[in-house]
């Protein structure tokens, strides 16, 4: 069983979608929460009630995760209304397509910004708050191992970099006891890619349990991960995929 009694927890991107199932699942194992939206404040407000009804407390914290002042804003909020930091889940993101040949710059620094340099801001301004036995955990994609279709390659190339951050996280916190794991969702039934979607057969063909994963997939694998069970894990890269990259 994962008990997370006592830890404290900030969710990027926790108000809908995989953001949303994680923040939950880590309130469902005993966690306090805290989770940034951008617009759908409507939605976290939701999310933080349903966590709040578990006898956990929860903030939900507006941020725009392209912003770097409103991510260190929001991180030392967090700290400040959960009393410190545990575990920090990189998960805010953005997912935009289009061939190499027709993408525009200010697409391309989107992309950057948020997938990228937002973990690294999120992750420098945590560090601060977190503790001996405190966890780092980024949400990436399979699509960084395997790109499916022809329009992901920026998109992707983002994914890619979160790999090589947290390996790196892994070395340089590791003398710390703070571990860095990152988690590849494969194909996963969300508001951006429904199981019902225009592409979803053509998705499903390629994963060996032949379904879409759900966001609550996911989350178990963060909890876990969170949990002191996986305190001698780090530095590694876990898909959630059905087996898209078996």
């Amino acid at each position: 069983m994962i008990n997370l009694t006592g830890r404290r927890a900030l969710v990027t991107g926790g108000s809908r979608g995989i953001g949303a199932a994680i923040a939950l699942t880590l309130a469902e194992n005993g966690a306090d929460v805290a989770l940034t939206f951008q617009h759908s404040s409507e939605s976290a407000q939701r999310v933080a009630s349903s966590i709040q009804q578990l006898g956990r407390q929860a903030f939900s914290i507006q941020a725009d995760s392209g912003d770097p002042f409103a991510i260190k804003r929001s991180v030392d909020e967090a700290a400040g209304a959960l009393g410190g930091l545990d575990i920090l889940v990189n998960n805010a993101a953005i997912a935009l397509y289009e061939s190499v040949a027709d993408f525009k710059v200010k697409d391309i620094d989107a992309l950057l910004a948020v997938n990228v340099r937002a973990p690294v801001l999120t992750t420098q301004a945590a560090l601060p708050h977190l503790k001996g036995g405190s966890r780092v955990i980024t949400i990436g994609s399979a699509g960084a191992d395997r790109i499916v279709g022809s329009t992901g390659t920026v998109y992707y190339m983002t994914k890619a970099a979160l790999q090589a951050f947290t390996r790196g996280l892994a070395h340089e916190l590791g003398p710390r006891d703070i571990t860095a794991n990152l988690v590849q969702p494969g194909s996963t039934d969300t508001d951006m890619n429904p199981a019902n979607g225009e592409f979803s057969e053509f998705q499903r063909a390629l994963i060996p349990l032949g379904r879409f994963g759900a966001p609550r997939d996911i989350a178990a694998t963060v909890a876990f991960l969170a949990s002191p069970a996986a305190r001698q894990i780090t530095g590694t890269i876990v898909n959630v995929d059905g087996g898209l990259l078996a």
